[in-house]
């Protein structure tokens, strides 16, 4: 079917009959007192020209390049037939600890010592592009919480984000408790079944307005699912003036707090102490069952403008080369 996407702009068809009624009427002052209508159409030889003729023709072509004109304007479109688009997936939205902590090259990528954030960039990424179906979002979250991307289905944006941020951009403590009530406030308004948190931190909650477990909590009444993630070896060697000598690194990851925001959920509690174990938790997140949302429906639209204003070009043209003959 066609549509025209500004219908209101046909009443511009009357608008050359408007200016013809109300213009005021022009006098010629050097009009002789007496005329003869049909000497005009007499030439010196005594033809009869068809001048009325001609007037009646170039008055219809240019009425027709104005009715084309003004269709034109409307912005008709065709209309194809109703394709069924059925969408799979939830939404999710990833929270990743920037505080100081996360600064420890505990982790080994490629065979060097990397920071935690640098493990996590690595291995969330492809995690990020495989959520086909999905809509994603990102929290970054140190002292304050900050939404850097709301849930959208452009996952390369949201993984640029990711590779973007850095230790301390929002601060040196760990706000957990702020980060999963920026989670619920975003995600607690859509109209999807399926809403999922994951939590990745290597600490304890040191700031923010709101505790974890109270977070925890809201989260649950509002059907948010909260997979948490400990991030950080549990052992690495540190050299001294007395040779090498092992400490844990992970002293400070509250996991029993991590453990209690999961199971109030329905979510579960993950432990990454290197890069392959970060790995197959992300491969279990992919396990996860995607929900079926509303079938949407797209109708293929093509732009028809183009044919009525070419007519009006090409009578517009025609109209003027036959006046200048």
């Amino acid at each position: 079917m066609i549509q025209l996407l500004t219908p209101w702009l046909l009443a511009a068809l009357p608008f050359p009959l408007l200016v013809y009624w109300l213009a005021p009427v022009k006098l010629n002052t050097h009009q002789s007192a007496l005329r003869v209508p049909f000497l005009g159409d007499i030439s010196q030889n005594g033809t009869i020209l068809i001048s009325s003729k001609k007037h009646q023709l170039h008055l219809y072509l240019g009425v027709l390049a104005w009715i084309f004109l003004v269709l034109a304007s409307t912005r008709p479109q065709w209309l194809g037939e109703p394709i069924e688009q059925a969408i799979n997936g939830r939404d999710l939205m990833l929270a990743v600890d920037l505080s100081a902590s996360m600064q420890e090259k505990d982790f080994i990528l490629n065979k060097d010592n990397v920071d935690r954030l640098t493990a996590i960039k690595s291995i969330a990424t492809d995690f990020i592009e495989r959520r086909v179906g999905d809509r994603v979002g990102l929290i970054l979250f140190g002292t304050q919480a900050y939404l850097q991307a709301p849930l959208t289905f452009d996952h390369k944006t949201v993984a640029t984000l990711l590779d973007e941020s850095a230790i301390g951009l929002a601060g040196d403590n760990t706000a957990i408790g702020d980060a999963i009530g920026l989670a619920v406030k975003r995600l607690r308004n859509e109209s999807t079944n399926s809403r999922v948190l994951i939590l990745l931190t290597d600490g304890a909650n040191t700031a923010g307005e709101i505790s974890p477990i109270k977070a925890a909590e809201i989260a649950a009444a509002n059907n948010l699912k909260i997979y948490t993630i400990g991030i950080g070896a549990d052992e690495m060697l540190v050299g001294s003036y007395f040779g090498y000598r092992k400490v844990n690194p992970s002293a400070d990851l509250d996991e029993k707090m991590l453990l209690k925001i999961a199971e109030t959920t329905g979510g579960y509690y993950y432990r990454a102490k290197n890069l392959n174990e970060l790995a197959n938790i992300y491969m279990r997140l992919d396990e996860l069952e995607p929900v079926e949302k509303d079938k949407q429906y797209f109708r293929p639209k093509q732009e028809l403008y183009f044919v009525p204003l070419l007519l009006a070009l090409g009578l517009a043209g025609v109209l003027s080369w036959r006046k200048t003959k």
